[in-house]
C-alpha cells in the first residue's frame, strides 16, 4: 500500500479547490483523510454539510481522542487544533493559534506526518498566510509525498509560494491535474 492517509490544508480562495477534490475521490477509498481549513472561529455548524454536498466520503467533524477509520474524511472543528497522533486517535486542542489560525494545517501536517512517515500524502491549496509551510516540510523529511497548487492557479498564493520556499515539494500542480491525481490515486 502506498498510502496509509492523506492530509489536505486550505485556506482563502480553496473552499471550491477543496469541493472538487472530495467530488472525484471515491467512495470506498480505504484510507483516512484529514481535512484542515481556516474557517470563522464562531461558525460552528453547516460547514461539513456544505462539504458533504457533493463528496462521495462521510465528512466528519472528530471528537477529542476519536479513533481514526479508512473511508472518512476528518474535518479539523472550528476553533481546534486537530493532532494525528500514534495509535491512530484525533487529538483536539485550543492551544494558541498558529500562523494566526486555530486550526493550524501545520500542526496537522506535522503530527500525521509523524505518525504515518512515508505513507503520507500532503496535499496545500490556496491561502493568505504562510499555514502549512512548515507541515509540507514534515511531510518531505518523513518521505511523504506532496502536493502543492501552482500559486498562478491559486486565488490566493501566499500559502503555496511559502511551502515551496520552505521544502522541495514533489509536484507543483495547478487545480485541473491535482484533481486528475485524485481521480486516478491508487492507495
Amino acid at each position: 500500500m502506498k498510502y496509509k492517509a492523506i492530509v489536505i490544508g486550505g485556506s482563502a480562495g480553496s473552499f471550491q479547490s477543496i469541493i472538487q477534490i472530495l467530488s472525484v475521490i471515491p467512495w470506498n477509498l480505504p484510507i483516512p483523510v484529514f481535512l484542515t481549513l481556516h474557517r470563522l472561529k464562531h461558525v460552528r455548524e453547516g460547514f461539513d454539510s456544505a462539504l458533504s454536498i457533493k463528496s462521495n466520503m462521510q465528512i466528519h467533524e472528530p471528537n477529542d481522542k476519536e479513533s481514526i477509520k479508512g473511508g472518512k474524511v476528518y474535518l479539523a472543528p472550528a476553533n481546534y487544533h486537530m493532532y494525528i497522533e500514534l495509535g491512530n486517535t484525533i487529538v483536539l486542542s485550543t492551544e494558541e493559534s498558529v500562523n494566526h489560525s486555530r486550526p493550524s494545517i501545520d500542526l496537522t501536517m506535522s503530527s500525521a506526518a509523524y505518525a504515518y512517515k512515508d505513507k503520507i500524502l500532503g496535499v496545500l491549496l490556496s491561502g493568505a498566510n504562510k499555514d502549512g509551510a512548515n507541515g509540507i516540510k514534515e511531510i518531505n523529511l518523513t518521505g511523504g509525498k506532496t502536493i502543492v497548487q501552482d500559486p498562478d492557479d491559486c486565488q490566493v498564493k501566499t500559502m503555496s509560494n511559502a511551502a515551496i520556499q520552505a521544502s522541495k515539494v514533489n509536484h507543483i500542480y495547478k487545480m485541473e491535474d491535482i484533481i486528475k491525481a485524485f481521480k486516478y490515486l491508487r492507495v
